[in-house]
């Protein structure tokens, strides 16, 4: 019985050979689809699945009054935490980002990479599998070092590396652990180093530098350990500073801002967790849940367009079956007999789609690592469950309808050979029509949108100039004479002939500052950005000072209590007159209090990406603080001779500064830019998807307005006989298509308009929502359509019409 239907269906698949392929492509698209989103979602969940502690692993973030919240903890307070806490297990400090540095051994040098330095209990939050050397207090000794099993295979080849001395900083460490990085990760480092916390930091409560892990025990209640880490805030931190100041906690609290610990669980860090304003809380990066949400929405849409597009060519062919059933009714074949069959020959389309599929997944992945910046492949045990449950569900999805219709079909009616005519089946072929264009409609109204918003985020005045202006990486080991170090150079490199100007600043546009301070104003609470800032640093990028002067060497206060605040900081303070305001803080002073002296007011600019509101700042120049903690120089290049100047910068750069690393830079607007990216992904997503989408359903189009004009050759015969001219049959059979893609697209933009309108929430500067997006995802529409219908009515004007009548 199975071989009789094969062969049916292999007979009908050469009879139609455009509507099947038409089916095969339609699903094959809508399945690659769906294959790519669960790749990359299987990708987001599989971070830190190795890790046997991820639900007692947790990241400290502090939360200073009304302001952002940052992953940085001072010492005292995670060791306070440790000792006090009985449900904390161990704890780490460690860096919450890679560092890059030259690591040497013998006579041999590498620039490493994906460097953490830590202290602590490291091992027991990330217990990567130790394959050679100590398991416990790998990190005891400060100059202690454990390394990835590729990097001692880098570094060592064939020897063992345990207590070989490598060196960092010019610092010698002890190799004393090998270990195996487990992927995917939130921390994936070659190495990772001893010796992190400053002797004078150990009793510091007000220095936010380090990040914090701790680990529970198992079973600690987590709301428990959250509210004895706050009160160890309070008594070490609020108490103490309010009896200083005299007021009662309470009073300091309304004053100054309290701080709310935040616990970030590495189970759920990746992709639920809580960002922090100074970069991403693990090393290796958070995942975009907007963006997997959006891939698998859309890719289960596009599915459910293919799914439609089948059944609606399905039932339509049907037709042309209909004295098939009939027959086989009458020789005995059974209802569920006439469903098995072609719920059979659905599940062969769905094998030669799914094949399709793979082949067009396996093609594209390449394109497809680019764009999310991944390494994914099509294996796993996982992935082939997944597979065989799509595989089903298309079939269910796909089969049953088509089937159950095709089965009910009226024996003595299609036998007369009247059946062809029937309305049986056109209302749900129209509804799926109809549906068909509201996706396409909420597509391309989406891809329209977004890529207006990428163009003005992308075109938006950045309140600088980053015109020519490269940032290249001052790494110096000896940080006390790093400003020095900055001031020679700057010297030699302005005498040559294509470098207009040089400063720096303790920052990155695009990714603002990681320093921060907060301190009260008339009772005013607020935690701006600080800015440490080389003399002539606003003039060279161009950003404007609207009130007051620019900070200058002309004026001995500007290195010593004179401020710049930006608008964004005088109008949270309610400052309507800020010049010579006199503002007390505790930055920079191990002495307690500074009062400095406001002088200055910079036009707001974006340091930060435009899904976030320009931040509160404060400028001082580097003089005034010594700390020398910037990690860029800026230099102005001119556009001539270009070429040029950046040989001679490096020729320069790897002889007197960093002899030990390649010469490196980035334009600034090319470094702003990349804040973007994410959204610039989401513009291209949209219109390939828009792409895909337009091809599925000018397939169903086609198909659906072909088989239904096939219906009406006759009619259209004995009109033409009747004299209806072209113009008017043509106008007769494209207005009910007219139709439906007006409603279609009705009910398509009201998807589109409150879905685009949440995402476009998630800027801080963003366009508005205007008519003309809907336009012209109607227009395309209903060009699309009119050109689709329109070529196929033609054709079937042209038809001879003694070929229809002669037996009328």
């Amino acid at each position: 019985m199975i071989f009789n239907w094969f062969k049916i269906f292999i007979y009908h698949l050469k009879q139609n050979k455009l509507f099947s392929f038409l089916n095969v492509m339609g699903l094959s698209i809508g399945i690659a689809g769906v294959i790519f989103a669960i790749l990359y979602w299987n990708n987001e969940n599989s971070y830190d699945q190795w890790n046997p502690e991820k639900e007692n692993v947790y990241e400290v973030l502090n939360k200073f009054g009304n302001a952002d919240l940052w992953n940085s903890s001072p010492v005292p307070f995670g060791l306070t935490c440790k000792a006090t806490i009985p449900e904390i297990e161990s704890i780490t400090f460690c860096t919450g980002w890679y560092n890059e540095d030259v690591i040497k051994y013998q006579n041999q040098k590498w620039i490493g990479k994906k460097i953490i330095l830590a202290d602590y209990d490291f091992f027991d939050s990330f217990p990567f599998p130790i394959l050679k050397g100590a398991k416990k207090d790998i990190l005891k000794e400060k100059n202690s070092v454990a390394i990835s099993d590729e990097t001692a295979k880098l570094i060592f080849k064939n020897e063992d590396p345990i207590g070989k001395i490598i060196t960092k900083d010019n610092k010698p460490y002890v190799v004393k652990s090998v270990y195996k990085i487990m992927r995917p990760s939130s921390v994936e480092p070659n190495y990772v180093f001893g010796g992190l916390i400053r002797e004078d930091d150990i009793k510091n409560w007000g220095n936010f530098s380090y990040t914090l892990i701790i680990k529970t025990k198992k079973g600690a209640n987590i709301e428990t350990v959250l509210k004895k880490m706050q009160h160890v805030n309070f008594v070490n931190r609020i108490v103490k500073e309010a009896k200083k100041e005299g007021v009662t906690p309470e009073q300091f609290i309304k004053e100054n801002g309290n701080i709310i610990v935040v616990l970030d669980q590495l189970a759920t860090a990746r992709l639920h967790g809580t960002k922090s304003p100074n970069g991403d809380n693990f090393p290796e990066g958070r995942g975009n849940l907007q963006l997997l949400y959006i891939m698998v929405g859309l890719s289960i849409l596009i599915l459910t367009l293919s799914l439609v597009n089948y059944i609606n060519l399905a039932t339509a062919s049907a037709i042309k079956r209909a004295k098939e059933v009939g027959v086989r009714k009458i020789v005995g074949a059974s209802k569920k007999q006439i469903i098995a069959q072609f719920i059979f020959e659905t599940a062969i389309i769905v094998v030669l789609a799914i094949i399709c599929a793979l082949a067009i997944v396996e093609l594209s992945l390449p394109y497809y690592n680019n764009f999310l910046n991944k390494s994914l492949t099509m294996n796993g045990s996982e992935f082939y469950l997944q597979l065989i449950f799509i595989f089903g569900l298309v079939i269910i999805l796909a089969g049953i309808f088509p089937a159950i219709y095709i089965s009910n079909f009226e024996t003595l009616k299609v036998l007369k050979g009247n059946f062809s005519r029937s309305k049986s089946g056109i209302w749900v072929r129209n509804s799926m029509l109809i549906f068909q264009f509201g996706i396409a409609a909420f597509f391309i109204i989406g891809a329209l949108i977004v890529n207006s918003q990428v163009s003005y985020m992308m075109n938006k005045e950045l309140g600088f100039s980053g015109s020519q202006v490269i940032r290249v990486p001052f790494r110096y080991t000896d940080q006390a004479k790093k400003g020095q170090k900055y001031t020679t150079t700057k010297q030699e490199i302005l005498k040559f002939s294509g470098v207009e100007n040089v400063s720096t600043f303790t920052g990155s546009f695009g990714y603002g500052s990681s320093s921060s301070s907060g301190f009260s104003y008339n009772g005013i609470f607020v935690q701006p950005r600080n800015i440490e800032m080389d003399y002539g640093f606003l003039d060279m990028m161009k950003i404007k000072i609207v009130e007051g002067r620019d900070l200058s060497p002309k004026f001995a206060s500007d290195t010593i209590s004179n401020w710049l605040i930006n608008e964004t900081l005088a109008k949270d303070l309610g400052l309507k007159n800020p010049i010579n305001t006199i503002l007390t803080s505790g930055w920079g002073s191990d002495k307690g209090v500074m009062k400095f002296k406001v002088v200055g007011v910079v036009k707001d600019f974006h340091i930060t990406g435009l899904q976030s509101k320009v931040p509160p700042m404060i400028f001082v120049t580097m003089k005034t603080l010594k700390w020398n903690n910037f990690e860029n120089v800026y230099i102005k290049v001119s556009p001539n001779n270009l070429t040029e100047t950046l040989a001679k910068l490096k020729s320069y750069w790897e002889k007197n500064v960093n002899p030990d690393y390649p010469f490196d830079y980035e334009f600034i607007n090319k470094g702003f830019a990349k804040t973007y990216e994410e959204q610039i992904k989401q513009k291209d997503l949209f219109f390939i998807l828009n792409l895909v989408v337009i091809i599925i359903a000018v397939f169903g189009l086609f198909a659906l307005a072909s088989f239904s004009m096939e219906r009406r050759l006759k009619e259209i015969a004995i009109r033409k006989t009747l004299g209806a001219e072209t113009d008017v049959l043509l106008k007769e059979l494209s207005k009910q298509y007219v139709g439906f893609c007006l409603i279609g697209f009705i009910i398509g933009i009201i998807p589109a308009y409150i879905l685009l309108e949440k995402w476009l929430d998630n800027f801080a500067f963003r366009i508005g929502i205007s008519f003309i997006p809907f336009s012209i995802a109607l227009i395309s529409l209903l060009f699309l359509t009119l050109l689709i219908v329109l070529t196929k009515a033609y054709q079937v004007t042209k038809i001879d019409v003694l070929k229809y009548l002669k037996y009328e």
